[in-house]
Order: structure tokens, then sequence, then C-alpha cells
């Protein structure tokens, strides 16, 4: 097992356990034999608000970096935090993150889901400018997801 998916497993591990995993980085490093930009890395790659976490960090010497999962109480509350933290921009990968965690979470069908990851492929913005792509994505998955609620 690579690093990378050693650090995701012992956070989700700790996620799992009590719904909340609060780390000093340094001291992870060290247990895991690997560099604190490492474990960086992996949560800001794997524990994003696409994927249904917060992370919070406060630097220092009794510094620390605290995930949790994000719980929504309904369904309506959950899509309007995606919408809205979507912004004015987004990437496929991140989109399809987003839409692929709300299927397993069962919020979206497979049939949405699936007309969803193709509206905000890449293949649909070809004829536009590249810097305008992620713009046209974040408008059109926002009102899909609004089209949900």
């Amino acid at each position: 097992m690579n690093m990378s998916n050693q650090i995701a497993n012992m956070l989700l591990s700790m996620l799992d356990e009590t719904g909340l995993a609060q780390i000093n980085r340094n001291e992870l490093a060290e247990q895991l034999g690997c560099v604190p930009s490492q474990i960086n890395y992996v949560i800001s790659s794997r524990f994003t608000p696409e994927r249904g976490y917060t992370v919070e960090s406060q630097r220092g010497g009794g510094g620390y970096i605290k995930i949790t999962r994000i719980h929504y109480t309904a369904k309506e509350q959950m899509f309007m935090h995606i919408i809205n933290s979507v912004g004015d921009s987004i990437g496929e990968q991140s989109a399809r993150a987003i839409i692929l965690n709300l299927h397993h979470s069962e919020y979206l069908s497979a049939e949405q889901a699936k007309i969803m990851l193709a509206a905000v492929n890449e293949n649909c913005y070809k004829t536009a400018e590249k810097e305008l792509r992620p713009g046209l994505r974040a408008a059109t998955f926002k009102q899909m997801l609004l089209s949900c609620i």
C-alpha cells in the first residue's frame, strides 16, 4: 500500500471511530515515516468539501488539523451547501467527485448521476475558450443540482 493510501486509511479509521480526526501533522508524519507535506497533499486531495469533509487547521506549536464529516439534516440544506461551495467555477474532477459522493449517499439516482457526469464532462465544453470552461461547468452543474431540490 502506498504512503498516500496509508495516510488516508488512517484518517478514515479515525473518522469512523469518533466522527472526527484531529492530528498534529508533524507527529503523524514522524509516526508514519513520511514528510509532513505528504499529509497535506492527502488531506487537500481526499478530504475536501466536495467529498463531504471539512478541514480546520491551527498553526503554531500546539497546532493541529481537524477533519470532520459534513452531516446534513435535510437534502435541500445539503444541496444548497454544495451549490454555494461550487462558486463561480469548478473543474471536471471536482464536479465528478461531488456527483459520485451524492450518488453513493443515495441523494442522486444512478440515472441522475449519469446525466450529471455527462454534463460536466470536458467534452461538452471543447468549443468554449479554455479559461471559460470552469465557469460554464459551474453554472450548468449548479442548475442541475437546483433541479434536484
